[in-house]
C-alpha cells in the first residue's frame, strides 16, 4: 500500500498546490464577490495536510507494512474527498447543503489520525 499512497499523497499534493495557485489569482474576484476565500483557504489548507500525512504514511508502510498505516492512508484519502471537496462545490455551486457533507471528511480525519496514532502503539 505505501505504493499506492505515495502516489495518491503526491496526486492530492500537486491539486492542492494548483488549486491554491488557482484561488490566489484567476478566483480571486469571485471568491472575494461570495465572501468565500476563508472556505477556499481551509479547503485547501486541510487538503495540503493531509496530503502530507499520506506521504508520511507511505514512507512508513514501506518500513512496517500495517493494516493501521492502510485505514490511515484510505481515510486521510477519503477525508480529503469529502471534506475538502464538499468545501469546493459549495463556493462553485452555492448549493449550501453540501456545507452539512463536510463534517463528514472531518470524521475521516480524525479517525486517520488515530489509526496512525495506533500503528504507533502497536507496530
Amino acid at each position: 500500500m505505501g505504493q499506492s499512497f505515495l502516489i495518491l499523497g503526491a496526486i492530492v499534493m500537486f491539486v492542492g498546490v494548483g488549486a491554491g495557485a488557482f484561488g490566489a489569482h484567476a478566483l480571486a474576484d469571485l471568491l472575494a464577490e461570495t465572501g468565500r476565500e476563508g472556505t477556499f483557504e481551509t479547503a485547501v489548507r486541510y487538503q495540503m495536510y493531509h496530503g502530507l500525512g499520506m506521504l508520511a504514511v507511505a514512507i512508513l508502510a514501506r518500513q512496517t507494512p500495517s493494516a493501521w498505516l492502510d485505514w490511515s492512508g484510505w481515510l486521510f484519502f477519503v477525508g480529503v474527498l469529502i471534506f475538502s471537496g464538499s468545501l469546493y462545490l459549495l463556493i462553485f455551486s452555492g448549493v449550501r447543503w453540501l456545507g452539512a457533507i463536510t463534517p463528514i471528511g472531518g470524521v475521516a480525519f480524525l479517525a486517520g489520525w488515530v489509526c496512525l496514532f495506533m500503528f504507533a502503539l502497536r507496530g
